[in-house]
């Protein structure tokens, strides 16, 4: 069996081990929290309601009460955990190629940043008030912020000339400090205590506000950008090639730069807006991936997808249940898992880009 049959193999099997665990998480996430249901109980609720009452396992009916927490509750929250965790791998795993660059994620090049300011300036402002800007809502400004600091980003890097990964990355890193300054300068200026409340809550990310009304944008979104990121699978395995190489074979790599920055930027404006700042899942998701089955993103990217998939879910389910009387912000979850894991990758395995 040679390389090539290996590594398919191991994809195949990654794919359907990751398929499983995502189920049975599934289950377990809509079981737990400050209300216990039953694991078993917890399938049978939601296969008779997502076959429409069809299939109704449960003797003598579900408690009314159990139903009403695991559909209208914990199963939009489990299914925004998956698009989030989804939607942040697939944009860390193209912004990594794109700027061929291993520490490349949204918060990196500035984009989470962008969202950030605003947000904020959205809650410390407009938000809340009678203005027009009020009109608009949190979830916009958070958009906004993210789609101009991509945009800043392209321009900046752009500016002394062709563009490449290097000077990417270096705008992306000077707009990230420009704009958490300016974030921190509307706190500080604004003198609204529960502004400032609103603000470190949204800044430390969470999943608390999921609902159905909320799932069909962010899932519209992350499917399209995954289905389009899956017909680029020649162009991204190009990038990693260098410029020179996709130049002798036709393929003009600084627009395709602006067109995936673009269009993760987008995706990640969309899941910023909704659920706040969530670092490192965008950045340690696709190491791990990329040290499994390496570089080739025919294998890299589902692979990816259903990986971050399983991480988010795993780490609302932990933010649910850490401490016995509050939920722990999922952004600091995701934080104090995957600085320590980033750490032990970037030690250990000696891991350099393209795997």
């Amino acid at each position: 069996m040679n390389h090539i049959d290996k590594q398919r193999k191991l994809f195949y099997m990654c794919l359907l081990l990751f398929t499983v665990l995502i189920i049975f998480s599934v289950g377990i996430g809509v079981a737990v929290g400050q209300v216990a249901v039953p694991l078993k109980e917890s399938f049978q609720i939601l296969l008779k309601n997502l076959s429409g009452g069809m299939i109704d396992n449960l003797p003598g009916g579900s408690s009314d009460s159990f139903e009403n927490i695991i559909w209208q509750i914990r199963f939009p929250r489990v299914l925004l955990a998956m698009l989030t965790g989804m939607g942040l791998s697939l944009a860390g795993a193209v912004m990594q190629t794109t700027v061929q660059n291993p520490l490349a994620d949204p918060y990196i090049l500035g984009i989470s940043s962008g969202a950030s300011l605003g947000a904020t300036f959205a809650i410390m402002i407009g938000f809340g008030g009678t203005s027009i800007l009020a009109q608009f809502g949190l979830s916009f400004w958070a958009f906004l912020g993210a789609v101009t600091a991509a945009l800043l980003v392209l321009l900046l890097s752009n500016a002394t000339g062709q563009m490449n990964s290097i000077k990417l990355i270096l705008s992306g890193m000077v707009l990230n400090a420009l704009f958490t300054a300016f974030s921190n300068f509307i706190i500080y200026i604004a003198n609204d205590a529960e502004g400032i409340r609103s603000v470190t809550f949204w800044m430390m990310g969470s999943l608390v506000g999921a609902s159905w009304s909320k799932l069909p944008l962010i899932a519209t979104v992350v499917l399209v950008c995954l289905l389009f990121f899956l017909t680029q699978i020649r162009t991204l395995n190009l990038m990693l090639l260098g410029d020179e190489s996709a130049i002798t074979l036709g393929v003009n790599l600084k627009f395709h730069r602006k067109l995936y920055l673009i269009i993760t930027s987008v995706l990640t404006g969309v899941i910023v807006a909704n659920t706040g700042m969530i670092g490192f899942v965008g950045l340690i998701i696709p190491h791990i991936v990329r040290g499994i089955v390496g570089s080739n993103h025919r294998y890299f990217l589902p692979l990816s997808v259903f990986s971050g998939s399983l991480f988010m879910v795993w780490c609302d389910i932990l933010s649910r249940i850490i401490l016995p009387t509050v939920e722990l912000p999922i952004g600091i979850l995701t934080s104090l898992i995957g600085a320590p894991l980033f750490i032990y990758i970037f030690v250990k395995k000696g891991y350099e880009f393209g795997g």
